[in-house]
Formats: C-alpha cells, sequence, structure tokens
C-alpha cells in the first residue's frame, strides 16, 4: 500500500497535490454543506470560493506585469482556495468586499512584502492578519471541524508524506498540545475535554499540514525545521499576548515565518545559461551565470522556475541538485531527459546562450559530515550522481581528503556522467569509485562491476561497510532499493542518508 502511494505522489508535483488538496477539502465541504452538516450554505461557499479565486487572479495578473515577475498560476488558485477554508463565507455585500480585500491582500504581499524578490511571509496569513487589524474582522479558521477532519487528515498526511516534513509537523504539533495542555493543567480545567477541542474543533491539522509546511517560507535544514515547528507550536497557543494582542494561528505562522527568514535568508537568483553539454545519452549539463552569489553546501538542491507556454500538470517549477561545486564561479545541475518528460523539462532543453531562469528555496541536508575523519559511501543511480559531482568536486578544489568510496551505477558505460571528475578524485584524493552498469551482453572490454547493486556487490567491494555512513542518491524507487538492501545486511538506519526534494524531476 505504501508502496503504492509513494507511486502516486511520485507522479505529482509538491504544488500540484496541495492544489487538488484544497480543491478537495472545498469540495468536500460543498458535499457536507448540502446535509447541513456546516453552518453555511452550499451557495455561500461556492460564490466565496469562485469570488476569491477570481479575485487572486486579476490582482496577481496585474502585479506580475507590474513587478515583470514569472505567475505560477496553481499557487494563485492555492491561495484562493486557503483563504476560502479559513475566513467565513460570505453573507452580505460587505462581506464580498471583505473576501475581496483578503484575496488583494494575499497576492500584493508576494510582490511587496519581499526581500531581494522573494517573499518572506505566508501570503495567506499575511492577508487574514491584516484584514483583522484593518477591518476588524478576522479569520474564523472553520475548516476546522469535527466533520472536515477525515478529509483534513487523509489529504494531510499525503501532503507530508510527500514532502518529508513529518520532523516539522511533529515538532509543532507536540509543543502545540503541550503548551496548551500545559496552560489549562495549571489551570485545574478538564484535559480530557480540552484535547478533543483541539483535535476535532481546531485548525490545528489543517494549519500543520498546508500552512506551515510551505516551502518558500520554511528552513532548510532539519533541524532548522524542528526550531521552526517548535516556536510556531508555542505561539499557535490562543492565550500568548503581547499585551492586549492574543496570538492567532496566522500571527503565529508569520512570527514563524520571522524566525525562518533570520535563520536562513530567502532569495530569488536570476541565472543566465552558459553553456548546454550532453554528458551522456539523453542527460545534459546545464550552467549558468548568477546575478548574485550563492553561498551553499556541496549536495544541497534548488528550486528552479521556468515560465513557459502549454504546460502540463507537473507546472513549471522544479527541484534539481546543485551540480557545482561553492568553490565554482558557475550553478550548474544535470538532468536526465526521458521520451515522455515533462513540459518543463521540454523547455528547459530549448534554453539557449543568454537565456535565464529563476532559481530560489535553497535546501537540503544530504551534505558531507563535519567530521572528516568519518568513513562514507557514495551510492548512486543514473543522474543521481549530481550531489556527488559538487562534493568531489569540491574536494578536489579545497584538497581536502575524505575516506570515500563512490558505488555508481548505470545502464551503459556511455550513461556514466562526469567520468573525468571521479576519476581525477581517485587519483587526487584517493576516492575508490566503483562503476556497475546492468546492460547485457556486457561490453568485451568493460572492467568495471557488473550487474545491478545488490548486497553482495557492496559486501565485496565496501568489506567495512559496517563503520561506513551511506549516502543514497537516485530515482525514489533505486533509494528505497538500496535502503532496503543496506538495511538487510544490518547497516544501522542512523548510518543510512538519503538525497530527498520535494517535488517531481
Amino acid at each position: 500500500m505504501i508502496k503504492f502511494i509513494d507511486n502516486f505522489l511520485n507522479r505529482i508535483t509538491m504544488y500540484r497535490l496541495v492544489l487538488y488538496y484544497v480543491l478537495a477539502l472545498w469540495l468536500a465541504a460543498l458535499f457536507l454543506s448540502f446535509f447541513r452538516l456546516l453552518p453555511y450554505t452550499p451557495i455561500a461557499l461556492a460564490v466565496s470560493g469562485i469570488f476569491i479565486v477570481c479575485v487572486c487572479l486579476v490582482v496577481n495578473a496585474i502585479f506580475a506585469r507590474v513587478f515583470g515577475a514569472p505567475s505560477n498560476i496553481e499557487s494563485v488558485y492555492t491561495t484562493g482556495l486557503i483563504l476560502t477554508l479559513i475566513i467565513a463565507p460570505v453573507r452580505s455585500v460587505n462581506g464580498l468586499v471583505f473576501l475581496g480585500f483578503a484575496a488583494f491582500l494575499a497576492m500584493a504581499s508576494k510582490y511587496i512584502i519581499a526581500i531581494n524578490k522573494k517573499h518572506i511571509f505566508n501570503p495567506t496569513a499575511v492577508a487574514v492578519a491584516l484584514t483583522a487589524i484593518i477591518s476588524g474582522q478576522s479569520a474564523n479558521w472553520w475548516v476546522g471541524n469535527l466533520y472536515m477532519l477525515p478529509f483534513v487528515f487523509v489529504g494531510g498526511l499525503l501532503m507530508v508524506r510527500k514532502l518529508r516534513r513529518f520532523d516539522l509537523v511533529l515538532s509543532f504539533i507536540i509543543f502545540s498540545a503541550a503548551t496548551i495542555l500545559g496552560y489549562f493543567f495549571l489551570k485545574q480545567s478538564n484535559l480530557l475535554m480540552i484535547s478533543k477541542e483541539i483535535l476535532f474543533s481546531s485548525p490545528l491539522i489543517f494549519f500543520a499540514c498546508v500552512m506551515l509546511t510551505e516551502p518558500m517560507t520554511t528552513p532548510p535544514t532539519k533541524k532548522l525545521r524542528i526550531l521552526y515547528g517548535a516556536l510556531t507550536g508555542v505561539l499557535f497557543a490562543p492565550f500568548i499576548h503581547i499585551g492586549y494582542v492574543y496570538s492567532t494561528p496566522e500571527l503565529a505562522l508569520l512570527a514563524g515565518n520571522i524566525f525562518s527568514y533570520i535563520i536562513s535568508p530567502k532569495y530569488k537568483l536570476i541565472l543566465e545559461l552558459k553553456e548546454k553539454l550532453m554528458i551522456a545519452p539523453d542527460v545534459y549539463d546545464f550552467v549558468f551565470q548568477s546575478d548574485k552569489k550563492l553561498v551553499f553546501k556541496p549536495g544541497q538542491y534548488l528550486e528552479w522556475t521556468l515560465e513557459h507556454d502549454h504546460q502540463d500538470t507537473r507546472g513549471m517549477r522544479r527541484y534539481f541538485t546543485i551540480a557545482s561545486s561553492p568553490t565554482e564561479p558557475e550553478i550548474r545541475t544535470g538532468i536526465k531527459f526521458y521520451p515522455h518528460s515533462s513540459s518543463f523539462k521540454k523547455s528547459i532543453l530549448t534554453l539557449n546562450h543568454g537565456d535565464k531562469i529563476v532559481a530560489s528555496q535553497l535546501a537540503g541536508d544530504f551534505v558531507l559530515p563535519k567530521d572528516k575523519n568519518k568513513k562514507l559511501v557514495f551510492i548512486a543511480g543514473g543522474i543521481g550522481i549530481t550531489p556527488f559531482r559538487s562534493m568531489v568536486k569540491y574536494l578536489l578544489d579545497t584538497k581536502e581528503k575524505r575516506n570515500i568510496i563512490l558505488l555508481y551505477s548505470n545502464y551503459t558505460p556511455a550513461d556514466i556522467a562526469y567520468r573525468d571528475l571521479f576519476d581525477q578524485g581517485e587519483r587526487e584524493l584517493g576516492i575508490k569509485t566503483i562503476y556497475t552498469i546492468s546492460s547485457t551482453p556486457y561490453p568485451a572490454d568493460w572492467q568495471g562491476e557488473r550487474g545491478m547493486v545488490d548486497d553482495k556487490m557492496i559486501m565485496r567491494t565496501v568489506p567495512d561497510f559496517k563503520e561506513r555512513t551511506f549516502y543514497l542518491s537516485g530515482s525514489n524507487n533505486m533509494v528505497v532499493a538500496f535502503e532496503q538492501i543496506l538495511r538487510k545486511i544490518g547497516v544501522p538506519k542512523q548510518q543510512i542518508k538519503k538525497d530527498f526534494f520535494p517535488g517531481l524531476a
């Protein structure tokens, strides 16, 4: 079952999944309202949703044109639907004005409240916070409803599974629940009743799975995400206040966004294509010049945005690992193309010298350990080699020696990418590089390993495997298979690091 779910999630981008999720919640609310299980009529819910989304589309189009920025239509729909789920549906003409004002603020905040072309606040949280201050009307977060909970919970699990953000969500829920229950324990209140209220009549689950996990405003590494979740969880408690200003979900999130920005500043890079090189069959290395210096660790990734016509269901944004080293002046990434590649990939392949693409949201924990004496094994399949290209190039340029074995699996010898660099690493740094191919018949002159990476190959080529930390990179199915092999031969889970980034490549 888990494999089926993962296969489904791997065929859809993160942004499209969020859009489908909030759309499903709105449709579920319409259905429930027909049976009077919600305190709103179907007409009110329908009018509110359509009106908010239309205002978002118009306002976003205007601001995108004025600021000359790429417009992500999925994000516009998603923001509009989230506003629909947390602001009480319209009851009068004045209600429409309020909804329109909130939609305007949400879209405007993406462009106006930004530093280095990057918004720092969740746009929905900004909208409902400002409307409360300016008009005195606030969001009631009606999606936190007993009858909506099953839909919120199931979709939320899919969201968190896709993003691999269980650490963030659990941190938030634990600290939020502990803060609220601890307070009412001291007040000698009925904790069972309070617990039911938190779970069944609050937006806790929706907030954690949708609002909190937005990649644009979350920290880039696991430890920082846990801190972010803990801080926001504490502030989520409604009795937290400064003077006469009491905390609300949107204020808690905005405070968390400030914390996130301070510890991990966000910015957008305008990258200009310098070179496009074929490094293996259907694999290209894209080399870009940046408008500003990018400070990153070898192995991290960026979100790449390429606005293009005739977008398919996978949209205009992708996550790709940075293949270049921090020591190199250019930013490069390696991309594998397939016969039925997405519209994004088809468009990026048509880029010519001087064409531009936007990159942002640097993140990732798949980096070299601080302890330089740790013995490592890199296992890569196909284009999963890109983070290791970054790491080895960095080690070469800094002349830093580490005990590393690289096990690189491909279909044919021609599919091996960056071979010159890894051979250089072997000569100059002593990195042991083992190539294996799986195509048959094997070439007569092939001197490397043959067949898929399995337990026997690992034990033969890495005799001290139980003493090493393994770094796994490749397709999701490949990484899962590698991990299962390692666990089978007794490698502890804490000695296995997996490359992961949200979204579909």
